[in-house]
């Protein structure tokens, strides 16, 4: 079973061209000229039923466009699309029962109320009954740990409080599958680290499907198995983390401590090295030559520490966007 199903997904926008000075205002007024700009082209992937998955991309590179495609808050200029076997666009009201949409930068409680009774009203545009909303209210503000803090009026609440309070208004119906985009957005690290916790512990209980944007990779590597890498509008990549690595980085992490600080200078003739302090240093090396490389650095070396571990995700990742590489 699929509960998000996407196939040549794509959008393109047409964007007005302007040229500068009087002449090419009166020209842009009476006689505009367009250029069309692909925000996403030809994306396909499924995601199964309480799948948490991670869609990442540099800025602009078409990870919003599609998250509003799939909640059907813009149509798709191209391609299919099913949500929970319903076509988002045409937004119907079993469909919008199914989805919930958070995005970090947006709030939907209102400011100068207390969050309980904004949670009262969506409470009634879902048609809970009042017990129903009770336990679900309790329910949720304990796994968010929030207290007694949506008595308070919402302007009141710290930058956690508030994106917890936003995540709990989302949840209210209890939806199948979960869109977020940069939910921990500005929040420090004991409120990112609550937010991860609410959202594996919700994903376990009910089993929720979860497509989850983020700049903060600790959130997609804390959450999420599977990855899709979404690079200037087209679908890069689609697997999981440790996949990724080894597509992306053709390198292994290689630190070493030396019984002596004034040979680790000569470490630089078996790899790159990143940084080196005293006795360590790390270096990088090419996977295919990590076995011979340590070899040479055992044989040659007073070595009274080693470890190869992967490079940081997010460094990997980093290096993909900064240099274009998506093959």
């Amino acid at each position: 079973m699929t509960m998000i199903d996407v196939q040549a997904l794509s959008k393109v926008y047409p964007v007005a061209i302007k040229d500068p000075g009087f002449k090419g205002t009166l020209r842009h007024f009476f006689r505009r000229t367009y250029r069309q700009i692909e925000a996403v082209r030809q994306v396909s992937f499924q995601i199964a039923p309480g799948e948490v998955v991670g869609f990442l991309g540099p800025n602009g590179a078409g990870k919003t466009t599609t998250l509003k495609m799939l909640t059907g808050l813009i149509h798709p200029s191209q391609g299919q699309v099913r949500v929970a076997g319903q076509i988002p666009f045409r937004r119907t009201p079993d469909f919008l029962q199914k989805i919930t949409l958070v995005m970090g930068q947006k709030q939907q409680l209102l400011w100068d109320l207390p969050a309980l009774d904004s949670l009262r009203i969506n409470g009634a545009i879902y048609g809970l009954s009042e017990s129903t909303l009770r336990d679900r209210i309790a329910e949720l503000s304990t796994m968010l740990q929030l207290g007694d803090k949506l008595q308070q009026p919402v302007r009141k609440l710290s930058l956690g409080e508030r994106m917890k309070a936003e995540m709990l208004a989302a949840l209210l119906h209890r939806p199948q599958v979960l869109f977020l985009d940069e939910p921990t957005l500005g929040l420090d690290v004991n409120a990112q680290v609550a937010v991860r916790e609410f959202l594996r512990e919700y994903n376990r209980r009910y089993q929720a499907t979860i497509v989850l944007t983020s700049h903060y990779m600790a959130d997609i590597t804390a959450l999420c198995d599977r990855v899709l890498l979404i690079y200037q509008g087209g679908l890069i990549y689609d697997g999981s983390l440790d996949g990724l690595l080894s597509r992306f980085a053709p390198y292994r992490e290689v630190k070493v401590e030396l019984a002596h600080p004034d040979e680790a200078p000569r470490l630089a003739t078996y790899g790159d090295i990143e940084s080196l302090e005293g006795c360590s240093a790390r270096m990088i090396v090419q996977r295919s030559a990590l076995t011979s490389t340590i070899s040479k650095i055992l044989a040659n070396f007073a070595v009274q520490d080693l470890t190869v571990t992967d490079p940081p995700i997010e460094e990997v990742i980093g290096r993909v966007f900064q240099t274009g590489v998506v093959t």
